[in-house]
């Protein structure tokens, strides 16, 4: 049969959906980070079943459905960091520093936890990489500049 009798379906125009992007390397959280993606996959869960009972378009529990996979995925694979004792920078502790003459503060937590407009940095961020291992005192080489930042004090979160 010749393709110009043939009916294509409206699927075959659209753009594919793909899945939510993982971090590589580990899925290290804080305590704090576990409660959040616990709180997540029990929303979308919820979300999920209200979609069903309200009858919403197949789209929109598709979505809601690729969200969860990225959630629970994130859920299984979460490896809970122990407090840090404060004593240099690393997972789970608030550095405040001065770059550029401007003094700042961030605290360094997992890849989902991380929200940089609320000074919450991620583990695998340059800034965060460059902090690691810094005590107060010490300097840290940053953006293509020897002794960039300098760490004015670091607690645990």
């Amino acid at each position: 049969m010749s393709v110009a009798f043939r009916r294509e379906s409206d699927d075959e125009h659209l753009e594919p959906k793909f899945e939510l992007p993982i971090p590589p390397g580990p899925n290290l959280v804080t305590e704090r980070g576990a409660a959040l993606i616990a709180a997540r996959v029990a929303e979308l869960e919820a979300a999920i079943e209200a979609a069903v009972t309200a009858k919403a378009t197949e789209e929109q529990l598709r979505s809601l459905k690729r969200d969860l996979r990225y959630w629970t995925t994130r859920h299984a694979t979460m490896e809970i960091q122990p407090p840090a004792d404060g004593d240099e920078a690393a997972f789970g502790t608030r550095v405040r520093y001065r770059l550029n003459g401007q003094e700042k503060a961030v605290a360094i937590v997992g890849d989902d936890e991380a929200d940089p407009a609320a000074g919450l940095i991620s583990f695998s961020s340059p800034l965060a990489r460059a902090l690691i291992g810094a005590g107060e005192g010490d300097f840290a080489d940053f953006a293509g500049k020897a002794d960039a930042i300098e760490v004015l004090e670091v607690r645990p979160v």
